[in-house]
């Protein structure tokens, strides 16, 4: 398996993305922002969509349009109600503009497909490159506001009383979040983003709940779940996305067990 250059880039590619998606992730689920990790996923569709019709880079589309987002959807505030509306919202715009570059462009059904549900045994060495650098920024921005993050997570009151800036906080982890839906994309596809963002993250809260070993557990089963997928996918020739999917599944379904025969 490894005597072939492009597995040993997709293992490398997929092993750099689900350790940002995993840590990341955590932080997601922790706040309960899953809803806008999904959203962004789409979002990021309509930007590689409408850059590949103005003959620009699917990658470029995709991180700019979800850095945009992401900090929209952070100046929204921490009111959920209010906040899950306009992510709705944006959301169904950003389809329909989607489904309008699509119109114009219907040449680009493969490469649609592709970023529907990934394609990393095309990731080359210069998009590799991206990536690493995408997820080592991503990382020490993560590592900079962790502090005001989990305090705004847990106690949004007090720290709002304190003086920490909530909407900064949420519009800075939001833009975080976006550069790991844009790497996610590469390798699961805007559809399946959720899968190994969210369902690590989900399964890793349900095993421990000490905050670090949470962390460190949900971007472990990421790496898992993505170099498992393409481990299988190679002795079976189905699709990585789906065996990253159903792992991430039979993982998500056992923590689930776990924690009930626990309690």
């Amino acid at each position: 398996m490894f005597e072939y250059d492009f597995m040993r880039t997709a293992f490398a590619a997929s092993g750099v993305a689900a350790i940002l998606a995993g840590t990341v992730g955590f932080f997601l689920v922790l706040r309960g922002q899953t809803f806008a990790g999904h959203a962004l996923s789409h979002v990021g569709f309509t930007g590689a969509t409408g850059a590949v019709l103005f003959g620009l880079s699917p990658l470029g589309g995709l991180v700019g349009f979800t850095l945009v987002a992401g900090i929209a959807m952070g100046l929204f505030g921490e009111k959920l109600a209010e906040r899950d509306v306009a992510i709705g919202m944006m959301l169904s715009l950003a389809l329909g503009l989607g489904l309008l570059f699509l119109h114009f462009y219907t040449s680009a059904a493969t490469q649609a497909a592709a970023l529907l549900f990934g394609n990393v045994l095309g990731v080359d060495n210069s998009a590799l490159l991206t990536l690493l650098l995408m997820a080592a920024a991503s990382l020490a921005a993560l590592a900079f506001i962790v502090r005001p993050l989990i305090f705004a997570s847990l106690q949004a009151e007090l720290a709002e009383a304190r003086g920490v800036p909530l909407r900064f906080v949420s519009a800075a982890f939001l833009a975080i979040v976006a550069i790991a839906t844009a790497e996610c994309a590469q390798i699961v596809g805007v559809l399946l983003v959720f899968t190994l963002m969210v369902g690590p993250a989900a399964a890793a809260q349900n095993f421990s709940r000490r905050l670090a070993i949470g962390v460190a557990l949900s971007a472990a089963l990421a790496l898992a779940e993505a170099w498992g997928g393409l481990t299988l996918a190679f002795y079976s020739d189905w699709p990585t996305s789906f065996w990253i999917t159903a792992l991430s599944g039979v993982v998500y379904f056992a923590s689930i067990a776990a924690r009930r025969l626990a309690a």
